[in-house]
């Protein structure tokens, strides 16, 4: 029963969430500040990961080629599929899920516990669009140029860090990034990344906006947004790759 309420809620929230705004000018200032904070300050962390895991990537792969029959660009190619087709959707929006999730659940939690929210509704205010719209929408907008920025970062550092140990050339790297290309890899990587803001924003918003108590449940809301968006992602993304490449 409890989960059964706990998808009712959610549904309903959904159907609040995509009524018409009453005024489009507030919901265009809140969606300018949801892109920075959601998307602009998260390009720091984002940047950093992919750096090192697409270094890592690549030596790992270096290491584990033992075989002079197998081609050295098999390197490049190896570190492109990973990135693209696996790291940088699902890794970055995993972290993505813990850094955003967290913080849109505790400031939609704090506006309940002191009562905001309320006043909102009070003065008739649809305020499960005012609060949480603007950050769907802004997550759907700039989580797809993170995930861009991520794949070329992690291909970029893992020529650099392949070179730099002398386990591969840059040409015979950049020749395996490009073997055998196909747009659809990149295509699909966009698909889930839509997939998971939608998942992170949405269900990061729901635990926020029916937190219940004081500062504690606050803590709890921000820790259950962080669990059930890194389960659900998991989840679609299993889902998402029988769909798409199967």
């Amino acid at each position: 029963m409890n989960i059964l309420h706990t998808i009712g809620e959610y549904a309903l929230l959904m159907r609040r969430l995509f009524q018409k705004p009453e005024k489009f000018s507030v919901y265009w200032k809140q969606l300018i500040h949801e892109l920075d904070k959601i998307g602009v300050q998260s390009i720091g962390i984002v940047a950093l990961l992919s750096i090192f895991m697409g270094g890592v990537i690549t030596l790992q792969t270096a290491s584990n080629i033992d075989s002079a029959w197998i081609p050295a660009y098999t390197i490049g190619f190896a570190t492109r599929q990973s990135v693209i087709l696996e790291f940088s959707p699902t890794l970055i929006s995993l972290i993505l899920a813990g850094k955003v999730g967290s913080n849109i659940a505790s400031e939609i939690g704090t506006m309940r516990i002191s009562e905001q929210i309320d006043a909102l509704d009070i003065m008739g205010v649809n305020s499960a669009a005012y609060l949480i719209l603007p950050k769907v929408i802004a997550s759907l907008i700039i989580f797809p140029f993170l995930i861009i920025i991520s794949m070329f970062l992690g291909m970029l550092a893992g020529g650099f860090f392949g070179s730099a140990a002398g386990l591969i050339s840059m040409v015979d790297y950049i020749y395996g990034i490009q073997f055998e290309f196909k747009m659809f890899s990149v295509i699909y990587a966009l698909a889930k990344t839509f997939v998971f803001a939608f998942i992170i924003t949405t269900v990061s918003s729901y635990f926020g906006y029916y937190t219940r108590g004081g500062a504690l449940q606050v803590g709890e809301a921000s820790t259950k947004a962080v669990v059930y968006s890194s389960i659900y992602i998991l989840m679609a993304n299993y889902v998402l790759t029988q769909l798409l490449l199967l």
